[in-house]
């Protein structure tokens, strides 16, 4: 029986790299057994994500259809209205979906923009529901304004490790996204932040951008991990699959490394066998987004996970529940 898991943020590369690489049946062990000891482990929080904002991105991230700078050519739209977020989330809620995420193809949002950012953030919590926003960058204003209206998390993804951001990003910097993230904590908002794998990155970058998020003052409350959808005229559209194995492992780092975070099996559920996301949840996936979207790619359709909750006996997570043991 393995002591009770601490929760450190002193983690070294050397410890980080010794667990991603153990046999794979023990790692499964150890991260089980770590989830087990915060997390009632037949329990999966259900969020819903709302594009908001979509297309004409002035970053160039390289898996994104959303940039304008990259060739996806998806055309962009404007800010969609407040009323038409509430009736789409208070239809998530009726679905099960405990936590709301607004999502903006923003480098930052503009200030005539917050004002109604702020306004659906009141109208979804009025619903009794969890928030959450990504809109890009923010400056400290923005932040205080979103806090005051009652914003529970903003999602910031680092993507990647240091070393590798810049063979995906150019438009922004690793430490950018640091920057947002400290600033967003500081205000007392609850940080979203995880990665991308599968996008032609090293072993070792999918471990550094772990220790990363599990290093940092305080872990993430919630941990996406996303497998690359390559999406044709990115310039990740031709990158070679990751071994599924690879993506099991990564869930399980970062739920050792971050024992008491929410763990979200993220982008690229359509392309997984019910196997595979059944290995992830037990590794300590417990978080996933649901209805046949996520911003503008596909998802599996709720129907298909509640089978899939079924067969496995999972049940979702209560609202105002964090399934915390």
């Amino acid at each position: 029986m393995l002591d009770a898991a601490p929760i450190r943020t002193d983690w070294t590369r050397e410890e980080a790299e010794e667990i991603y690489n153990k046999p794979f049946m023990d790692l499964l062990f150890h991260a089980h057994s770590v989830h087990r000891q915060y997390f009632d482990p037949n329990q999966v929080q259900k969020s819903k994500l709302l594009s908001i904002k979509t297309g004409g991105c002035a970053e160039d991230c390289a898996y994104c259809s959303q940039s304008a700078r990259n060739g996806a050519q998806l055309s962009a739209s404007k800010l969609i209205e407040v009323q038409r977020v509430i009736a789409e989330a208070k239809k998530a809620k009726e679905g099960g979906a405990t936590r709301y995420c607004m999502g903006a193809a923003w480098r930052s949002p503009k200030d005539r923009d917050m004002a109604a950012l702020e306004a659906m953030v009141k109208g979804v919590k009025e619903l009794g529901m969890e928030t959450c926003m990504t809109l890009g960058m923010l400056d400290e204003e923005q932040v205080f304004r979103l806090r005051d209206a009652g914003l529970d998390y903003y999602n910031h993804n680092i993507d990647t490790s240091e070393r590798y951001y810049k063979e995906i990003i150019t438009t922004r910097t690793f430490a950018d996204r640091i920057d947002t993230l400290n600033k967003v904590r500081e205000a007392g908002i609850k940080v979203c932040s995880g990665g991308i794998v599968g996008m032609g990155e090293q072993q070792m970058d999918r471990i550094d951008m772990m220790l990363a998020l599990a290093t940092l003052e305080q872990h993430p409350d919630s941990v996406p991990v996303n497998m690359l959808i390559p999406i044709a005229d990115t310039p990740l559209a031709n990158v070679e699959k990751l071994d599924p194995i690879e993506f099991v492992r990564s869930v399980a780092l970062a739920r050792i490394l971050m024992p008491k975070s929410h763990v979200r099996l993220s982008a690229g559920r359509t392309d997984m066998s019910d196997e595979m996301q059944a290995m992830c949840f037990f590794a300590g996936a417990n978080s996933i987004f649901v209805g046949d979207t996520l911003l503008t790619a596909d998802n599996p359709e709720e129907d298909k996970d509640q089978q899939l909750f079924d067969r496995l006996g999972i049940t979702a997570m209560a609202v105002g529940c964090d399934g915390s043991r």
